[in-house]
């Protein structure tokens, strides 16, 4: 199948080539070395903690014209030692097509893209390419673009189905929030230091009914509506957001959450400061037939609440919420190097059985980043989360009072491979 999938990618480009006004390949090779003593949850007793080397392998092909741009992005994404050396065959499924989109430009100022693609607005946290993971996020969808005078839309649609039948339209792929529908509209308008844009967004369930749950019954929808915001004050710069998630939180189930972030930035010489606060609904543990709890959906939520993953990484859906406070240092180190300083104060949006106390922990995250030569950067982690006795709570109950800590060092090597531009006349 492998092969297959290349020969296509191969010959397609080939084609592209001989009328493509650019052409380009590049490469994203991500080696991470992890250890694992409470990442995204609490350590449990009696266990040993993890380690693993991760490595992400990626090729993208590009081409673009005056009306039309190509990406095609193939990758492998495996744990060193997952296969065995001498297999004829790729036996654990780490190769994928992780893009393959055309835009054609309709219009001086319209244009439409098709395919397999990463969908990524503002500050990620609704919409994100998921970097940070090695596999990354992807949407297969339609979008419409408008683009003039620093104003943008976009009207994303998809509908997925598991494969090509001739009877039935039951959507059974699991996953975190895989949608059978979406459609969704982001506008954004940017002045010369500022922006605001708006999302309205519908995503649509597949709904099972019957005794063992099997029995497709239409579908429920959850809608996220709301704003993200940039703009300076004198020497400080302020980033926001706030949305309202409203519809079914499952077939039975309705839904009412929201979020509120605010971040504020500073700039001294070299030094970066910023300090801020994200709210997001959540559910009371009273057993309550309400759900309140906000859930980001489809960002880059690595890059929020903490690099542990403790909250809204393929978790906490449907929980107490989070309030968010946090404060963060960037500064340099050497010419080219720098460190990232950040700590959380994490507490419960809702209550707690029990009445328990709603502070739920502290983190600390490090990252040194270091460029070695072109194209090469190096990356070295270390996070340690001071979780305190509620936090089990939300946490299947695993005690809170063994260490939770996280180290990782990571090598991102992302050469440009070939970039060719035709002339007119060739």
């Amino acid at each position: 199948m492998r092969t297959k999938i290349t020969l296509i990618v191969v010959f397609t480009l080939l084609i592209q080539l001989v009328k493509a006004q650019t052409f380009t390949a590049d490469a994203d090779i991500r080696p991470r070395f992890e250890y694992r003593h409470g990442f995204n949850s609490l350590f449990p007793d009696d266990a040993d903690p993890a380690a693993f080397v991760a490595q992400r392998s990626r090729l993208n092909f590009g081409f673009t014209d005056d009306k039309l741009k190509i990406m095609i992005s193939v990758q492998d994404v495996s744990t060193w030692g997952d296969t065995r050396q001498i297999l004829p065959t790729d036996d654990n499924n780490s190769f994928a097509l992780f893009q393959a989109w055309a835009e054609l430009k309709l219009h001086e100022n319209w244009s439409t893209k098709l395919g397999r693609q990463v969908i990524s607005y503002d500050d990620q946290r609704v919409f994100g390419g998921l970097d940070w993971a090695m596999q990354g996020r992807f949407h297969d969808a339609a979008l419409i673009k408008y683009n003039k005078n620093k104003f943008k839309m976009d009207l994303g649609f998809a509908y997925s189905q598991q494969s090509q039948s001739n009877f039935g339209n039951a959507y059974n792929v699991t996953g975190f929030f895989t949608y059978k529908t979406m459609m969704y509209a982001h506008i954004n308008k940017s002045w010369e230091k500022s922006s605001l844009s708006v999302l309205v967004l519908n995503n649509g369930f597949q709904k099972f009914t019957g005794e063992n749950n099997d029995v497709p019954d239409g579908v429920y929808y959850r809608n996220t509506a709301g704003t993200y915001f940039t703009f300076p004050l004198g020497a400080l710069k302020f980033a926001g957001s706030a949305y309202y998630q409203f519809g079914k939180a499952n077939a039975t189930t309705d839904l009412s959450g929201y979020q509120l972030a605010l971040e504020g930035s500073y700039k001294q010489g070299k030094t970066l400061m910023a300090l801020g606060y994200e709210m997001l609904s959540g559910t009371d543990q009273n057993g309550s037939t309400d759900n309140k709890s906000f859930f980001p959906l489809y960002g880059t939520n690595h890059k929020f609440n903490g690099f542990m993953d403790y909250f809204y990484v393929g978790n906490h859906a449907n929980n107490v919420g989070l309030n968010d406070i946090y404060g963060k240092v960037v500064v340099k180190t050497g010419a080219s190097s720098n460190l990232l300083i950040k700590a959380h104060y994490f507490t419960a949006n809702a209550d707690l059985v029990e009445d328990a106390s709603k502070y739920l922990g502290t983190e600390i995250d490090l990252v040194y980043t270091q460029p070695i030569v072109e194209y090469v950067k190096l990356n070295v982690g270390y996070s340690q989360m001071f979780a305190s006795n509620s936090m089990s709570l939300v946490k299947g109950g695993t005690t809170a009072s063994n260490t939770n800590n996280w180290g990782w060092v990571q090598l991102s090597i992302n050469p440009t491979i070939f970039k060719y531009t035709f002339k007119k006349d060739e």
